[in-house]
Formats: structure tokens, C-alpha cells, sequence
């Protein structure tokens, strides 16, 4: 590989493009396919994801693409594998490689992300099938008792730990401290609880050595929680999210691509072009990375039928092309 993993990094964040979340676990897609009655079997599943691969044009608008273990074993109907099929039309492959969030020893409410045991071993198979890049995401609930400081070191110390076998194998990897908007909190707790986790998460990056040039920061934009009876304006979470990333992100860091979390579509598309309408000059890109925010209009527009491709293609590039427009400040 002649790329260094700065080079893929800035790629993945280039001018107008984002990525693509599509590492839903098995059960996951069955829970989306089922919202649609859909029946979710290994073809299923591989011919709706060809379905968005294949979008002629996605390519003007998605930087990478984040594949599930079972996905990027796949090959596509005629028998070129879905890695290559990204490939061909200038899409980096990505792959999802936690095992998943599990409850955390002594604080049975809080999560820890697992996965680390044959990390090594999994990452160096995942660069032979074609993967550029990868993700580990570290969940934070808030409540009054948490996260607690356990929680919050114990994910950032497993991400840290991630990161830097990923960038052994030569992959990029997406750092996704992701605080759950589960709850009634206001905009200052998640404020103020997302400072804290981010700086523990780059406290761990530097002890392990892990090349910033060389990663992504996928965050939780700063947002009350979804009981809150108070919800700010779109203005208002542009406004503290920047905020906290200054005070928190390094200017190494090439590029900070959002996860959607709770917000719907249009939420998570205004908040990010009023981060990139109202401030210039960051040191980093602010772009995308979003699963629902992408896939639920298509999805419904698929809704199973090899006939409704079409449809559920336009889908999918009317909302990559508005989260575009979003990541330039011009939507």
C-alpha cells in the first residue's frame, strides 16, 4: 500500500464528501428490514447494500463506506466482490471491528466496548479483503450517576488501544466516542460530559502513540436529550459542538465526521451546515458519517423489491447529496 494513513484520512474528508455507516450487525438490519416487512437473509441484505454501492454518482458524495464483517466477505450478484465495487468507483472500504458494548464489571448500567482479544489478527485479514480503514465506537450513557470516571477511562483506554493496532495494520481508524442522547439532560450536562470524554479519549491516543495525522474522530454532536423538555436551536448546538471540539480536539486531526445518533435526518444535516456556514478557518474538516440519516428514505423506498431500486437509489443520493451540501456549509 503506497498510501500513508494520513493520505487515506484526508480522502476519507475531502472537500464536499462523507461517509457512508452501513456496518449494521445482522440483528440490527433485521430490526431495519422488519420496519419495511422485509425478509433479512444473506442475499437480502447483500443485494440492498449493492443496491446503495452501486448508485451511479454516490461517488460525488461519499468518501468511504463502513462494511460489516459479513459484507465485506460478500461479492455482489455478478461475483465481484463489495469491496471492489466500492473500489472501482473511487469509494475507500471501511470496516466496523468491535464486538459490541457489554455491561461494565461494577457498573452494571454503564458500557464497555469489547473486541480487543484478536484485534491484531482480524485487522491484518480485514487489509488482505480490501479494508482501508476502520471503526470502534465507545458508548456513554448519561444519567445522574453516570458516566462514572470508570466508564469513561475503561472506553477511552479500549479505543486508544484500538486505534493504535489498527494503525499497525495500516488502516485508518475512526475513533467514535458516541454519548447516547437517551435521557432528559440539557445541552450543558452533554456539554460538559463531552468535554470530559474527549479529553480523556486523546489523553489515551497520546500514550499509546497513536499518529493523529492518521485518524478520524466520529462524535456526538452537543445536544440535549431527547426528554429534554428544553431543545436548542439549531444555532445553539452548532455553536457548543465547535466549542467543545476547540477545547478538545487537536489540530493533528484531520477531519471529525459526525454520527447521527437520535436526530432525525434533517437535524443532523442542518446542525452540521451551520457548523460549516457560521465557522471558517477550523483546523480540521467537519463532515459525516451517518447510518439512519442516509439509509432510512431509501430503505422505505426500497421496501424489499428488486423493482423499487431505482427509487431507493434517488433516495439515497438526494440525502448523501444534502449532507454534502451540509459538510460545505452550502445546504
Amino acid at each position: 500500500m503506497t498510501d500513508t494513513l494520513a493520505d487515506i484520512a484526508q480522502a476519507l474528508v475531502s472537500t464536499g464528501k462523507g461517509i457512508l455507516a452501513a456496518d449494521e450487525s445482522t440483528g440490527t438490519i433485521k430490526k431495519r428490514f422488519d420496519s419495511i416487512s422485509a425478509e433479512s437473509t444473506e442475499d437480502s441484505r447483500r443485494d440492498y447494500r449493492e443496491l446503495l454501492f452501486r448508485a451511479e454518482g454516490g461517488n460525488d458524495f461519499i468518501s468511504g463506506v463502513i462494511l460489516y464483517d459479513e459484507t465485506l466477505r460478500q461479492n455482489a450478484a455478478d461475483g465481484t466482490p463489495l469491496s471492489k465495487v466500492l473500489q472501482d468507483q473511487g469509494i475507500i472500504p471501511g470496516i466496523k471491528v468491535d464486538l459490541g458494548a457489554k455491561p461494565l464489571a461494577g457498573h452494571p448500567e454503564e458500557t464497555i466496548t469489547e473486541g480487543l482479544d484478536g484485534l491484531r489478527e482480524r485487522l491484518n485479514e480485514y487489509a488482505k479483503l480490501g479494508a482501508k480503514f476502520t471503526k470502534w465506537r465507545g458508548v456513554y450513557h448519561i444519567t445522574d450517576q453516570s458516566p462514572s470516571l470508570a466508564a469513561i477511562n475503561a472506553n477511552a483506554h479500549a479505543l486508544a488501544r484500538y486505534a493504535a493496532l489498527a494503525q499497525e495494520a495500516g488502516l485508518v481508524p475512526i475513533v467514535e466516542p458516541e454519548i447516547l442522547m437517551d435521557g432528559d439532560h440539557d445541552i450543558n450536562v452533554c456539554q460538559a460530559v463531552s468535554e470530559e470524554v474527549l479529553r480523556s479519549v486523546f489523553a489515551e491516543l497520546a500514550n499509546q502513540e497513536v499518529e493523529l495525522e492518521g485518524i478520524l474522530l466520529k462524535p456526538n454532536m452537543v445536544i440535549a436529550g431527547q426528554a429534554c423538555p428544553d431543545q436548542d436551536s439549531v444555532e445553539e448546538v452548532a455553536d457548543r459542538t465547535v466549542a467543545t471540539l476547540l477545547r478538545c480536539v487537536p489540530a493533528a486531526v484531520p477531519g471529525i465526521v459526525f454520527l447521527s445518533g437520535g436526530q432525525t435526518d434533517e437535524q443532523s444535516t442542518e446542525h452540521l451546515n451551520a457548523m460549516n456556514k457560521n465557522y471558517s478557518n477550523l483546523p480540521w474538516k467537519l463532515s459525516f458519517s451517518y447510518g439512519r440519516a442516509l439509509q432510512a428514505a431509501p430503505l422505505k423506498a426500497w421496501a424489499g423489491s428488486k423493482d423499487n431500486g431505482s427509487a431507493m437509489q434517488s433516495a439515497f443520493l438526494k440525502r448523501a447529496e444534502d449532507n454534502s451540501k451540509a459538510s460545505t456549509g452550502t445546504y
